[in-house]
């Protein structure tokens, strides 16, 4: 690590300390030139390998702009984008791979989106998925209302619930 002060080709670590919950650690280093501190944050890189075959790091900003897009007119906040970036970036670091395909990471947007705007990710899913028929947007669409339905259903106290909460 070149000195940031007098670009000395080394430094000592004084100091190392997690943060970001673990994703990252902060090094203290001291440079043995001109004995000033700095400090460096390193995290483990994660690299997406797009269809051209070109390689480069993992975005989370590039993640929020095409979600963006999707979202557009819909109530989704700022907010609600960066926390889905930061979902999907973790469920990446989780799968233990450190070189995902650019296709890869589209389909682990799917989920998180699903449950942020239904719309949104119909429209998603559409240019992702290469819709090419009303047939294809009713199929999604069927697949949305039953996990709704199911969801619903496991919602509902069951009728014997229902009966022993009233009695």
């Amino acid at each position: 690590m070149h000195c940031p002060f007098c670009r000395h080709a080394d430094s000592r670590v004084v100091d190392s300390r997690t943060s970001d919950d673990g994703a990252s650690i902060r090094r203290r280093r001291q440079c043995p030139e001109c004995n000033r501190r700095f400090s460096t944050v390193e995290t483990a890189s994660l690299s997406v390998v797009k269809r051209s075959g070109v390689t480069e790091p993992f975005s989370r900003e590039k993640v929020v702009n095409g979600v963006r897009k999707a979202c557009q007119g819909r109530p989704v906040s700022d907010d609600d984008l960066a926390l889905l970036a930061q979902r999907v970036e973790e469920t990446i670091r989780a799968s233990g791979t450190a070189e995902l395909d650019a296709y890869e990471i589209g389909l682990t947007i799917l989920g998180p989106l699903r449950e942020l705007d239904e719309v949104a990710y119909l429209r998603f899913a559409s240019v992702y998925q290469a819709f090419n028929s009303l047939e294809d947007f009713e199929a999604a669409i069927t697949v949305l209302r039953a996990e709704r339905d199911v969801a619903l259903d496991e919602a509902r106290p069951s009728d014997d619930e229902a009966r022993s909460e009233q009695g």
